[in-house]
């Protein structure tokens, strides 16, 4: 058997070249505050891959995506071991835009905090008079340059972002730029209708996009994940306010209560995220996950 060895590693994915495709593993890592922590979340990654793959399914009509399978069986044999059976997908090769497409619907975390201080997030302006967690007039869409792993990703505007695009696909930048800014706001408001109807509200979420050997832009990396997202619950939601949410909440917030706890969480905290994951994947999909 043919033994493979990620060519990208990070926080929680990893990367394997398979040739002809790439396998994506999420595995059962969890990171808060650029720290991986010593804990593993059982079933965390498979929960993610299968809610990308819901996701890929519900939003092919209005771009194409890169996934091929999830099913391993079509995965060269090394990804037919248990490790890797249901957290893991294959994927077409793409030529990645270095960009985060990052589509915000609600006013909330470092958003918050910029229109409070000068009344725009990211350079945008907005209305007077918006409170915390408030539902904007419109999608914004606040783009990010990708930085090397350990570094923070830049915030930029539409033409900045345009600009590093043109670097890496001479005569495109600006074409790719305006066409990542409009898929990444009609797949926002697509899903953050349904998952309306589902009882959770999609504050804001990154997506990430590439070009196929065809030039063709494509969806790729993950899609409408709690670790790419911020989920709130519809019941009980309230402007004005900070609000609970469907991710590493629990996780942070012990974090911050103990800050000796040298990134080892308590087993009740584990279980509490772990979870929450699984809650937002029936109330998202309607099926419980197996």
């Amino acid at each position: 058997m043919k033994e493979y060895k990620p060519f990208k590693s990070g926080k929680v994915r990893e990367v394997y070249d398979a040739e002809d495709s790439i396998i994506m593993v999420a595995t059962d890592r969890i990171s808060a505050f650029d720290h991986i922590l010593k804990n593993k979340i059982t079933d965390k990654g498979a929960i993610l891959t299968q809610m990308s793959r819901f996701w890929f399914d519900f939003t092919k009509d209005i771009l194409p995506n890169h996934m091929i399978s999830v099913d391993n069986k079509d995965m060269p044999e090394f990804f037919q071991q248990e490790g890797f059976v249901g957290n893991s997908m294959k994927c077409k090769k793409l030529t990645m835009i270095p960009m985060e497409c990052i589509v915000r619907g609600y006013i909330t975390g470092s958003g918050w905090e910029s229109y409070k201080e000068n009344g725009t997030i990211c350079g945008i302006e907005l209305p007077e008079g918006l409170v915390e967690s408030q539902k904007l007039p419109e999608p914004i869409f606040t783009p990010s340059t990708k930085a090397e792993l350990g570094d923070h990703d830049e915030n930029v505007s539409l033409e900045k972002g345009a600009e590093v695009l043109e670097k890496s696909f001479p005569g495109h930048g600006r074409e790719y730029a305006e066409k990542v800014r409009d898929y990444t706001i009609a797949i926002y408001k697509k899903c953050a209708e349904y998952a309306l109807s589902r009882g959770i509200i999609i504050a804001d979420t990154k997506f990430e996009f590439g070009i196929d050997e065809d030039g063709n832009i494509v969806l790729g990396d993950e899609v409408l994940t709690p670790d790419s997202s911020r989920f709130w619950p519809l019941e009980g939601y309230k402007e004005g306010q900070s609000q609970p949410s469907y991710d590493k909440q629990f996780v942070r917030d012990w974090l911050k209560a103990n800050p000796d706890s040298d990134y080892e969480l308590p087993q009740d905290v584990i279980d509490k995220t772990i979870a929450k994951y699984k809650e937002a994947y029936k109330m998202l999909t309607g099926k419980d996950f197996e």
